[in-house]
């Protein structure tokens, strides 16, 4: 399966051509290290492009201080990895092991050099998303969180962090090795998350740790932009990529993480052009790349409270935790979530054994026990061949007599043909059992009612439209989704009722459900608000 960055262990070491390094040295300015002298520590902004012109750099293991493995940058190498794209912080630490020289140029001329030479921008780039893909298989990182497994915050705090793609290692509270220990006496045993050696978040929160990262982008009053992008799933992605080629200002606003609800499928294998097939956070965490190339900026986890419209035409965005964006337009893009359980109390086990969301975060805890997964369409059956490889068995729970109508046929043949999953026709589940976490289920067919043990269950039915921050500035249709095009008497057929304000992908009324629509929508839309903004 597709990976968000090639192998770099097998990737071939291609130098920058000399026309590039002249390029970049006229840019830049020369600078010497001492060996034994730090050249970035973790924290630090990466704020500026080093090219190595002799000497040796080494990555530091941010406990020890010593040598992460074998890792070092010679002369005709570059520092960095995908975190330079959006000004985010180094998370390990670098040194120079003899006297070294580099040449540095600040990251904004640096991304504008990329813009202006592609293939100065490819190689980098691909050097960039393979080193990521590497810290994150190796989960080499000075980012440690401490808790539980079972703590729903923890949880959250490491799904974050997974579905962004940024490295970083869990330890139990309970664990007993001799790392663990020490990092449990640090935070005197309490839920927390380490940078570096002593920096901690005790009481961690998704915001806070993006704050740490430099991913939250601190809005001040009266940003500017000329569209505002609201959810970053496949259709809010797609449409950050070219408003950036179009040469359009564009800030990207995401409450949770990149991915929307498709960052929950473990396993796309429809999509044009993967093969082998591509998570959906892996999927869109490559547009996200190739919108930031283009200057197209990200904010999460920030999420719009209220939409207004000023009095010279501008939209009004204010976001939660304070600041507001002021935008020429507006792209919907906040796609739906599934819907709870019609059960009583159906928050009780939210994060603690009831998931909407089936990907190695929360596989975990499949291991030995059943997984359940309840819905009948490509996300849920996506789930059950995900979860078992590693549950015992996976049951789906379908309303219905048959999943033909409702799920890919590539994808019921496969359910089939897994002897670990077991498809429960008109079944439904009417009770949730357990103490601090979930225990077990009662499901009910027809007259007949029965007990399942689990302690993962997989809720991926309905969808529920996210428009309550439009604030009545837009037309729903009467399940709550934003109704755009002739439908509302509109010029452009993805504009609302509401000149300047777009939606595009699930959000959508009339929308396909599936990933390639979305991303198309989100693609095609850039035009409208091109001509929306040259006569609006």
């Amino acid at each position: 399966m597709e990976g968000i960055g090639a192998d770099l262990e097998v990737m071939k070491r291609v130098p920058l051509a000399a026309e590039h390094i002249d390029a970049i040295r006229a840019i830049g300015r020369e600078r010497s290290y001492g060996a034994g002298e730090m050249m970035a520590r973790i924290g630090d902004p990466m704020d500026r492009f080093l090219y190595v012109v002799e000497g040796e750099i080494e990555v530091l293991d941010p406990y020890s201080e010593k040598r992460l493995g074998d890792v070092t940058l010679g002369p005709g190498q570059f520092v960095g990895e995908l975190s330079f794209l959006s000004g985010g912080n180094y998370f390990l630490a670098m040194r120079a092991v003899s006297r070294t020289v580099t040449i540095e140029v600040a990251r904004e001329a640096m991304l504008d050099l990329m813009a202006r030479v592609p293939e100065l921008s490819d190689h980098i780039i691909t050097v960039f998303a393979a080193r990521r893909q590497q810290l994150v298989e190796r989960r080499s990182s000075s980012i440690k969180v401490i808790g539980s497994e079972l703590d729903p915050d923890i949880q959250k705090v490491g799904a974050f962090l997974s579905r962004n793609h940024i490295p970083f290692e869990s330890f139990d509270l309970d664990g007993r090795d001799e790392e663990a220990m020490q990092l449990c006496k640090l935070v005197d045993h309490k839920p927390a998350v380490i940078f570096d050696h002593d920096r901690k978040i005790e009481a961690p929160t998704p915001r806070e740790v993006a704050r740490a990262l430099n991913m939250n982008l601190d809005i001040g009053d009266d940003l500017r932009t000329d569209i505002l992008i609201v959810g970053a799933g496949p259709a809010g992605v797609a449409a950050a990529v070219n408003a950036g080629a179009e040469g359009l200002s564009a800030l990207v606003v995401e409450d949770t993480a990149i991915g929307g609800q498709a960052g929950a499928s473990s396993r796309i294998e429809n999509y044009m052009g993967f093969p082998t097939g591509i998570s959906g956070a892996d999927l869109v965490f490559r547009g996200q790349i190739q919108a930031l190339r283009f200057g197209t900026r990200f904010a999460m986890p920030r999420r719009i409270e209220r939409l207004s419209v000023e009095r010279d035409g501008l939209f009004c965005a204010t976001l939660d935790g304070g600041g507001r964006v002021l935008a020429r337009s507006i792209v919907a893009a906040t796609g739906v979530r599934y819907r709870r359980l019609p059960l009583e109390r159906p928050e009780q086990f939210e994060n603690a054994g009831v998931f909407y969301a089936a990907t190695e975060t929360e596989a975990r805890f499949c291991r030995n026990t059943d997984a359940v997964v309840v819905g009948g369409g490509n996300s849920a059956g996506q789930a059950a061949m995900y979860l078992s490889r590693v549950a015992n068995r996976v049951h789906i729970l379908v309303r219905g007599d048959k999943l033909s109508d409702t799920m890919s046929s590539y994808l019921v043949q496969r359910l089939e043909a897994q002897p670990k999953i077991e498809i429960h026709f008109g079944t439904e589940v009417t009770a949730l059992d357990g103490g601090d976490h979930l225990e077990r289920i009662t499901v009910r067919a027809g007259d007949a009612v029965r007990i399942l043990s689990t302690r993962a269950l997989f809720v991926m039915i309905g969808a529920s439209p996210n428009t309550g921050w439009l604030s009545d500035l837009v037309q729903l249709d009467n399940r709550g989704f934003v109704k755009t095009g002739q439908a509302v008497g509109a010029q452009r057929p993805l504009e609302t009722s509401r000149q300047g304000i777009f939606a595009v992908g699930d959000v959508r009324a009339g929308s396909v459900k599936r990933v390639a629509s979305a991303a198309g929508e989100g693609s095609v839309v850039v035009s409208g608000i091109y001509e929306f903004l040259g006569n609006p």
